[in-house]
């Protein structure tokens, strides 16, 4: 058996590649939406992809089945309780397909709904008659440390609590009675929206999981519902466009299309027709020099995560990147979903210098200069960018807590002409937060270098 696992650490997305090497058939396992990689890797080795499976509609991310299916002309599987808008292969709960002989690879499916209604877990055999699996994929059923969130699909008509009761039984009756030794391969790793406790790990064990996974050893039903249902990070405002994108038939990536280049004038004409110029250098590159009303979301870190965070599906986009970087920036909108990247600023630094009157700079204090502007500036307006899990554990006083996927969303909390500083962990989502307020006619926002770690540092120290 050939089994390649592949990891996309900007959204904490893995996916899988199973073949049967022998018979040289082989399936790929919730695709990202770019699919070169899969494509190159079953040349390399002389397979045939002919199964596209997804282990149920996704929200975090847009698959890419589609895309997989019209390179290869693989089929598209999903549960047969799922109804997706394309056609499709329907399994049933239990069903079996070999990849090989009777004694070859063979994967057995398992509905695990909960997460979603659809979701399905695949049991993987390396030989057709083991008795002890190879792995569980288990998609976003259950992660190493945590399980599926079951409130992801409270907005489209289905009940938080409904979902979280099908996940206790599809974990109880469907993957806790698998052996100790079965690997458990999920579909998301720590920093995903997807749950709340995930791992760094990448792979674990059955046995491993019933022995440390908070949520497998609650004592009762009522126990795991009230455990799984608390505490959990607000999602992203792209998750509920790309749970119902990934039900339909749309237009295909063609991720070696680069996007038009535009000229300062075109980039202000599309903004001005409502389009967002979305800034994908570094927070302190942003800091140093940028164009009015640009939004920060550094490629470096989880860019369309964010970016699904505070720009609207349904807006036009305007990149501006360091020069070679553009293709990147547009490919991974791509993976969300956001497609309507109408070009790219050609030569941004000759612009800003041809055009100084349209740069700005950002202000970013340090932990110490926060401390003494708090001290001197009367009605300063400070605001929490963070989690509501991390904001718990512990805030700068006077703070106001506004996740800043909802920052958008919320700004008419906040007081315009306050002075006002922003803070995250660390200093990327706060880069991201403050440039969304300066767009939105905040006229004095800064943002802390080091966030509340280094405030805490500082306060610690004093």
């Amino acid at each position: 058996m050939k089994f390649i696992q592949y990891y996309l650490d900007c959204l904490s997305h893995a996916s899988y590649l199973i073949a049967d090497e022998d018979s040289k058939r082989a399936v790929v396992v919730d695709p990202q939406r770019d699919v070169a990689e899969y494509v190159s890797d079953a040349e390399k080795f002389g397979l045939t992809i002919e199964l596209v499976i997804e282990t149920h509609f996704h929200a975090d991310f847009l698959s890419g089945h589609l895309e997989l299916a019209d390179a290869t002309g693989a089929t598209i599987v999903y549960s047969s309780v799922a109804k997706p808008e394309f056609d499709f292969m329907a399994v049933d709960d239990g069903q079996r397909y070999a990849l090989g002989g009777p004694d070859g690879v063979t994967l057995e499916f398992r509905h695990t709904p909960g997460h979603t209604p659809e979701s399905m877990s695949i049991v993987v055999y390396e030989h057709g008659g083991d008795s002890v699996p190879y792995g569980v994929l288990t998609g976003d059923t259950l992660f190493i440390g945590d399980v599926g969130r079951p409130d992801l699909l409270a907005s489209i008509g289905f009940s938080r609590d409904e979902l979280a009761d099908m996940l206790y039984d599809s974990l109880h009756d469907k993957l806790m009675p698998l052996p100790d030794a079965t690997r458990v391969y999920p579909a998301h790793g720590a920093g995903s929206a997807c749950g709340k406790n995930l791992s760094t790990e990448l792979w674990s064990t059955m046995g491993d999981q019933k022995q440390w996974n908070y949520a497998l050893r609650a004592a009762d039903k009522a126990s795991f519902m009230a455990m799984v249902t608390e505490g959990q990070p607000p999602a992203p405002s792209y998750f509920v466009y790309d749970a119902i994108l990934n039900r339909k038939d749309r237009a295909l990536l063609d991720e070696t299309a680069m996007p038009p280049a535009m000229s300062y004038q075109q980039a202000l004409d599309a903004v001005a027709g409502g389009a967002m110029l979305v800034d994908g250098r570094t927070p302190e590159e942003f800091a140093q020099g940028h164009l009015r009303g640009a939004v920060n979301i550094g490629l470096e870190g989880r860019y369309a995560e964010f970016a699904g965070s505070v720009v609207k599906p349904d807006v036009d986009i305007v990149l501006m990147t360091d020069a070679g970087q553009e293709l990147e920036g547009k490919n991974r909108l791509a993976r969300i979903g956001f497609d309507r990247v109408v070009g790219y600023l050609a030569e941004p630094e000759k612009v800003m210098l041809t055009h100084p009157d349209q740069v700005r700079a950002a202000s970013r204090l340090t932990a110490k200069a926060f401390g003494e502007r708090a001290q001197e500036v009367s009605g300063l307006q400070i605001v929490d960018v963070r989690n509501p899990g991390e904001a718990a554990a512990g805030m700068i006083p006077g703070a106001v807590n506004i996740p800043v996927g909802q920052l958008p969303d919320r700004v008419d909390e906040l007081d315009a002409d306050a002075p006002t500083v922003v803070y995250c962990a660390g200093g990327y989502r706060s880069s991201v937060a403050a440039s969304v307020l300066r767009q939105r006619g905040f006229a004095d926002v800064s943002d802390i270098l080091g966030g509340y770690n280094a405030w805490e540092e500082v306060t610690q120290s004093a």
